[in-house]
């Protein structure tokens, strides 16, 4: 029974120390580059044990929101995307489907972003959508060099939407769809009519974003999509000797 008491005491100090700088972020009461309190402050005002806090900011600490100082103290930092990314990528790694599934994530993310990216790009943007274009372009008979261009262009439409949560989201889950992309180039590279569909759909996608036409550049990311699961399941009939789709 006593053991049962302190676990739950320690969970709720844990949980208190946490929810103390989740809500002093929010806030802007802190931000990177400020030093918490002295330990000894920070226990007293929390009311929870040296120990306690101890490990609270440890924890913090491997998920890079704050970074523990010896000799100057806690000091909150801005974590790592990556961090979050590895953390995504073993526990997705788990479930059945994981690349699919990630796939109807990727698919909600980039088609929003889209949209943004119509509004809010600036030349720099679509110089870096332009310079993976040719990318595609350069490397449409390799593989896994095409499969990271064509992920790397996707990635540049997600950064110039501007929002910090859909580049955060789609960065969490970056290992995996850069896994698909390579996957599925590898099955659909030798089908008929693809280099023309990865190369001329990416151009238009591009001049959409490039007009700000929201419309336009939603509907094709969204027919892009479409076509690119039927060469998927293409390959997947060619696989195994079967007849191919009819056009």
């Amino acid at each position: 029974m006593q053991i049962s008491r302190e676990k739950t005491e320690h969970i709720s100090g844990y949980d208190r120390v946490v929810k103390f700088l989740r809500e002093q972020l929010l806030s802007g009461e802190l931000k990177a580059g400020d030093s918490l309190l002295p330990e000894r402050d920070l226990s007293a005002k929390l009311g929870v044990s040296r120990p306690v806090l101890r490990e609270a900011l440890r924890a913090l600490a491997m998920i890079g929101a704050v970074e523990i100082r010896h000799g100057v103290g806690t000091v909150v930092t801005k974590p790592d995307v990556s961090i979050l990314g590895e953390f995504f990528t073993f526990v997705l790694a788990h479930q059945p489907n994981v690349v699919d599934d990630v796939m109807q994530a990727r698919i909600a993310i980039e088609r929003q972003a889209t949209r943004l990216a119509c509004r809010r790009a600036v030349q720099s943007d679509y110089d870096r959508l332009a310079a993976c274009l040719s990318d595609i372009v350069d490397t449409i008979h390799i593989p896994e060099s095409g499969g990271l261009a064509d992920f790397r262009f996707h990635e540049a439409i997600v950064n110039a939407s501007g929002s910090p949560t859909l580049i955060n989201m789609y960065q969490s889950i970056s290992v995996l769809m850069h896994r698909s992309h390579l996957d599925r180039r590898e099955q659909i590279i030798q089908l008929e009519g693809i280099e023309e569909f990865l190369i001329d759909h990416h151009r238009a996608i591009f001049a959409a974003i490039v007009d700000r036409n929201e419309e336009k550049a939603d509907e094709l990311l969204g027919r892009h999509f479409e076509i690119g699961a039927d060469f998927r399941r293409r390959a997947t009939i060619r696989m195994v000797g079967g007849a191919p789709f009819a056009n």
